[in-house]
């Protein structure tokens, strides 16, 4: 495997990233991929290891000690057909997967682990400069036709396995441009979005067919609003039953878009925002549209609230529309700077984790919960009340978030994100095709076939499927590709009979 003793020889060596206060400036990427000789270096610390965590904490189950070894040996064509032959779209993961194969590297035990995502984006990145990726169209057509509703990762993952299989694939967004959270969510100085662009493409090639500004249940009002914080840029609509008429076979692929709210006194003063209504509005303006009245932090204090990633993207983007000052309150208490590595490997560990955003300016404050918000006369939201928590057992001995007496204060705030996460798929999309649904709103559906002829990925609903974040709720892109491509498989086995696909 590599170099037998690579490990020993070579640290890890991160990717080069521009200086903070030179990508504040602008909205592309900012970080290089590995150059091809530090690839090389950087693949030689993989220490065949004989079981590969690496692989079980990737949830797409990446052949990564294969693709390290063909990268060392320089076989990169091969290395990409590895990489690709269980992770559809490699330079979406290479570029804001948070990694959790690297958290289970045995490396990882008691030093630093294999750069496995830098060593990914290197394949990838390569392999479309040197033009190895190209339409994979099926050599027969099998007559059936199936929709996919929702163009994030799991669906476009499910459509690209289909097509590749014979179906007659048709993907719905009800935004104006394909990728879904991809696109609307993820700022262009994580992920260009000339990625989804190029992949589009590719699988137009390859027989699917994109229809966007379509909301599936519609009608679409007329604010194209399917409710607060969800973004919904289509003028067409498209009922339930004219798919399940139409199709073969329907997949709800679309993502997690119900936010989580904060009901506090003053949550309706203007400036108060969830941070999907902030966040797209950016990358249509990075896009080339113009957005009137943008939602925008230019010259204000901007206090978001909400720890993980989400809360990181308004961080970034906030400092680059020129914010007065920028801070960020977690409810949870500020985690390890180190994690305990024997304890939690190789799981992914509860650690400090401080993101590009972060570095290029914010103060970060945790164990802070909102009291209250404080109108400045004209309705617009002026400050922000807040205290500090705790973990206490309750009367009945569960373990909850308890006030500290005295520590109350108060945070000058024109402008609140509301970046706390979310709780479930939009609910009209559901309940317009009559979907059973779990205790968290998500379409229950299980993942693998039922003991009473239940298939994977099917819902309640005969001939309809729900994978990614509209079946388990919130999660990562890597998780909603592995769901697409497993729902794809359980689709093609109902439609066929049986099925090639990969599971």
């Amino acid at each position: 495997m590599g170099k037998t003793t690579g490990f020993l020889e070579y640290a890890r060596l991160e990717e080069a990233a521009e200086p903070a206060e030179n990508r504040r400036g602008h909205w592309r990427e900012f970080i290089a991929h590995l150059g091809d000789e530090m690839a090389v270096v950087q693949a030689a610390r993989c220490m065949d290891c004989g079981i590969p965590f690496c692989s079980s904490g990737c949830p797409v189950n990446n052949v990564i000690p294969d693709f390290n070894d063909l990268v060392y040996q320089k076989d990169w064509q091969r290395a990409l057909e590895v990489l690709q032959s269980t992770n559809n779209f490699p330079e979406f993961t290479g570029r804001v997967c948070p990694a959790p194969c690297e958290a289970a590297c045995t490396l990882n035990i008691n030093s630093d682990p294999v750069g496995i995502k830098s060593i990914e984006r290197a394949i990838v990145d390569r392999g479309w400069t040197e033009g190895w990726i190209a339409p994979e169209p099926a050599a027969h057509r099998t007559g059936r036709a199936v929709a996919v509703v929702g163009s994030g990762p799991a669906g476009l993952a499910c459509a690209q396995q289909l097509a590749r299989v014979g179906h007659a694939v048709t993907v719905f967004e009800k935004n104006d441009r394909i990728g879904g959270l991809l696109r609307y969510g993820i700022p262009d100085f994580k992920m260009e979005k000339s990625h989804i662009d190029r992949r589009a493409q590719q699988m137009a090639a390859e027989g699917v067919e994109f229809r966007t500004g379509v909301l599936v249940g519609g009608p679409v009002d007329e604010a194209g609003a399917l409710g607060p914080g969800v973004i919904c840029l289509g003028k067409e609509s498209i009922t339930a039953g004219e798919l399940i008429g139409g199709f073969d076979a329907i997949v709800l692929a679309g993502g997690a878009e119900a936010p989580r709210d904060l009901p506090v006194p003053g949550r309706q003063l203007a400036g108060i925002h969830f941070a999907m209504e902030f966040l797209p509005q950016q990358n249509q303006v990075v896009a080339g549209d113009r957005v009137p009245d943008q939602l925008t932090a230019a010259g204000k204090r901007v206090v978001v609230i909400g720890g993980g990633d989400t809360g990181s993207d308004c961080v970034g983007t906030s400092n680059r529309q020129g914010a007065r000052s920028v801070t960020q309150f977690e409810l949870l208490p500020q985690p390890p700077e180190i994690e305990d590595r024997p304890m939690t490997w190789p799981y992914w560990p509860v650690k400090l984790r401080t993101s590009s955003s972060h570095e290029e300016g914010c103060q970060r404050d945790w164990s802070v919960a909102t009291k209250s918000f404080k109108n400045d006369g004209q309705g617009r939201v002026a400050s922000l009340v807040a205290v500090r928590v705790e973990m206490r057992k309750d009367a009945t001995g569960n373990m909850k978030f308890a006030e500290i007496a005295g520590s109350e204060f108060e945070i000058p705030a024109e402008m609140v994100l509301l970046a706390m996460g979310f709780v479930s798929p939009v609910a009209s999309v559901l309940q317009s095709f009559g979907v059973e649904t779990d205790a968290r709103g998500n379409a229950r559906a299980t993942v693998d076939d039922g003991p009473r002829g239940q298939r994977a990925y099917a819902t309640s609903v005969p001939k309809l499927f729900a994978a990614g974040d509209m079946r388990r709720g919130q999660s990562l892109v890597v998780w909603a590709i592995r769901e697409g491509r497993q729902c794809a498989r359980a689709v093609d086995e109902f439609l066929m009979g049986r099925s090639e696909l990969p599971r």
